[in-house]
């Protein structure tokens, strides 16, 4: 027997993956959590019907999400991660020797729990004494910080169920002001063939909204719908593409470099439209 899982992602589109073995599924108590081995990606986290993650190529996305912010900004010393229970984001963050502190305000503790079970290499760097765990609603927190952060990594899921709120241009208002004078805010921002509706131009505008520099870079993830993935990077005095590559130093990289560090910013004219940066040099 053939035992296979579906991502349905429209009408007109799903995603399958051959599984070997469920090794977690539970209905937490904002989600439902799977965690399954598949043939070919590895172990697969799966909340609310979406593949989250996978050991196979979680390195894309977690890579992308955080070195980008963290060497944009010269000096990164705390740092703050919304969602991310897995721990990818955190084990990336954790290799910059200026971090002091790292904040991770993941409002589910069934999935840090199950990744540190089933993900250990995602998420390794949850027990590193730099980092501090709190399970609580990331809105409310972002509200009560203020003038405290370097850099502000959003790790959310989809923008459905508890996550929904992250994608809000009065969130990206109240994270500003959470960041320092020269804070850095970076938010996975979806994919721009399915998520146009959401993404694109409301998501990128809430943030363009609250920062002066407001840039949006790719990257490719095989498990994420249409394999190409966006994030929007927010920053009130550093520019991302006025980075020195030779300062980017190596860290054990497999898909970040430092020629990619300015490649990803380079947008396809029908992104450009969908954010209304099209006439922008």
């Amino acid at each position: 027997m053939s035992l296979w899982f579906t991502e349905t992602e429209n009408s007109n589109l799903a995603l399958q993956y051959n599984v070997n073995k469920v090794l977690a599924h539970k209905q937490t108590k904002y989600q439902e959590l799977i965690v399954v081995d598949t043939d070919r990606f590895g172990r697969t986290l799966i909340l609310d019907g979406a593949v989250q993650t996978t050991v196979a190529d979680e390195y894309v996305y977690h890579e992308m999400i955080a070195h980008v912010p963290l060497f944009t900004h010269p000096n990164p010393e705390k740092v703050l991660i919304i969602g991310g229970g897995d721990g990818g984001t955190v084990r990336e963050t954790l290799k910059h020797k200026s971090v002091k502190e790292v904040h991770l305000v993941e409002i589910d503790p069934d999935v840090v729990a199950v990744a540190k079970e089933y993900l250990p290499e995602i998420s390794c760097g949850l027990s590193d004494p730099r980092v501090i765990i709190q399970h609580t609603d990331g809105i409310k927190y972002v509200a009560d910080h203020e003038d405290e952060y370097d850099v502000i990594i959003i790790d959310s899921s989809d923008p459905v169920g508890p996550a929904v709120g992250l994608f809000r241009e009065e969130f990206y208002a109240d994270v500003n002001r959470a960041l320092k004078d020269d804070g850095i805010l970076v938010a996975q921002t979806e994919s721009p063939w399915l998520n146009v509706d959401i993404m694109m131009p409301e998501i990128y505008q809430g943030i363009k909204a609250s920062f002066p520099i407001t840039r949006m870079y790719l990257c490719y993830i095989p498990t994420y719908p249409c394999g190409m993935w966006s994030f929007t990077l927010g920053s009130k005095k550093y520019d991302p593409l006025e980075v020195d590559p030779s300062q980017i130093i190596d860290l054990g990289y497999r898909y970040y470099t430092p020629e990619l560090h300015h490649a990803s910013f380079a947008l396809p004219q029908f992104i450009k439209e969908l954010i209304g940066e099209a006439d922008k040099k």
